[in-house]
Order: C-alpha cells, then sequence, then structure tokens
C-alpha cells in the first residue's frame, strides 16, 4: 500500500476539507463522547493543528459543535435524516426519533391560485383544500408545510384531527386509494422574517425547500405541498442509480 501523503493546497482549503468530513463523522454519530484533541485529529487527517483549529472554527460557526476551554469540543445539535427515496410523511419518517405533532395554523377551503389549479388538474376558479401546519419533532419546530389539497378529498381530511396524523395517510384512508409517486424539487433559501420567528431561527438561516406533488397510485394528482426545513436540523439523503447516458 502507498504510503498516506498530506493533503496540499492552502491552509483555508485543507481547512475546508477536513470540516466536510468531520461534518459527516459527527452526522454518523462518530463522536457521542465528544471530538478527539485538535493533535489527534490533525495526526489523524495529516494536517496542522492550525488547520485543525479552522476546520472547528467552520463547524462551530455552523452551529454543528461547541468548544471551551476546559470543556473540549463536542457536538451542539444533532441532524435528522429525512430520506427522498420513499414517499413517507414526517411521523413516518421519524418514528423512531421522537413524537411528531402539529400545530395548525390554517384549514379552509380557498379559490386555488392559477399554477396550483394547473398542477392539481383543477378548473380556472375551481377551490382547493389549503392547510398549513408548523410541525414539531418533540419540542423542536422542524418544519413549515403549505399544503394545497383536491377539494373532494380535502374537505373529507378537514373532518379527521390533523394534529397527530400525517397527511398522506389520511388521504389514502378517505380516498380508499394508495399514493402512487411524487415529483419533488428541493433547494435552499434563506429565512424571511416571519418564517425565522416561526421556526425558531434567525433571519436569514438557511433553509431547506423542498416542493412536492404527490399522486395516486392512478396517476392523479391531489396534494401540492411547500415545505420549509430547517437547514441547520434535517440532512436529505437518498440513493441513486446512473442511468445510460
Amino acid at each position: 500500500m502507498a504510503e498516506a501523503v498530506p493533503i496540499q493546497g492552502a491552509r483555508a482549503d485543507r481547512a475546508r476539507r477536513t470540516a466536510d468530513v468531520l461534518r459527516q463523522q459527527i452526522h454518523a454519530g462518530a463522536y457521542a463522547d465528544g471530538l478527539p484533541a485538535e493533535n489527534v485529529l490533525a495526526a489523524e487527517f495529516l494536517v496542522s493543528r492550525n488547520t485543525i483549529r479552522e476546520a472547528l472554527a467552520v463547524l462551530k460557526n455552523e452551529g454543528l459543535i461547541d468548544r471551551g476551554p476546559r470543556v473540549g469540543t463536542h457536538v451542539a445539535q444533532r441532524k435528522y435524516e429525512h430520506g427522498l427515496n420513499t414517499l413517507l410523511g414526517l411521523k413516518e419518517t421519524f418514528k423512531n426519533q421522537g413524537e411528531v405533532r402539529n400545530e395548525i395554523r390554517a384549514g379552509m377551503l380557498v379559490a386555488a391560485p392559477p399554477s396550483v389549479a394547473r398542477r392539481l388538474r383543477l378548473r380556472a376558479g375551481e377551490h382547493a383544500v389549503f392547510i398549513e401546519r408548523l410541525r414539531y419533532l418533540g419540542n423542536l419546530p422542524l418544519s413549515l408545510d403549505l399544503t394545497y389539497l383536491v377539494p373532494d378529498i380535502g374537505t373529507q381530511i378537514l373532518g379527521h384531527p390533523l394534529e397527530d396524523n400525517d397527511l398522506f395517510a389520511l388521504i389514502e384512508r378517505v380516498s380508499g386509494q394508495k399514493l402512487g409517486s411524487a415529483s419533488l424539487a428541493l433547494e435552499a433559501i434563506p429565512a424571511d422574517a416571519h418564517s425565522a420567528a416561526t421556526l425558531q431561527v434567525p433571519d436569514g438561516a438557511p433553509l431547506l425547500m423542498l416542493e412536492r406533488l404527490t399522486s395516486l397510485d392512478d396517476g392523479r394528482p391531489v396534494d401540492l405541498e411547500y415545505i420549509r426545513m430547517r437547514g441547520d436540523r434535517i440532512t436529505m439523503r437518498g440513493s441513486l442509480i446512473r442511468s445510460k447516458p
């Protein structure tokens, strides 16, 4: 086996690369009892202690770790993994992580905006059911979900308790059909003042914006969602298969 050589380049580049690996190891639960001392990490990554200090400063600025002169370096907060491979509601996704509950901020019949009507295959001017939920994992506000539902299914869902149920399960219950597939888009956006206050993050903090259009197994679109997730507490993960070029 060839002898390992240090990563070359400017110290800022080496620190960034080191931070990327450390971040992944933290998310994987490698440092439950705290991160090793700087000299240990320096030997592991074949970099200087100054490079390790810069890498740890990057992670501290992200809010991922805390550091102190006598307490060492510890993980400040954990991130929760949200899969992209399977169509699941938040309650189903985090069933082993704690209790998911919903604060229902709105639930009503509204005139569907034109773009929403098109995507849900509604006639111009037709109504949709609008539901807004602030979703908690335990006491942590995790996401702010805006949902438009087709009226025949949505009006029935409004008659069910929404505080402790995923909409996906309710859609299947009231429609008598299984959900089939969803198209989605994911992007990073800064938190506006209202979203920041609602999700208890600083103004401008990074949010994951998930736009998802979900259909029944017969192909009928029934659920259009705009979901703001806390970027500091959720990691999106999926498995990809290379297709033929």
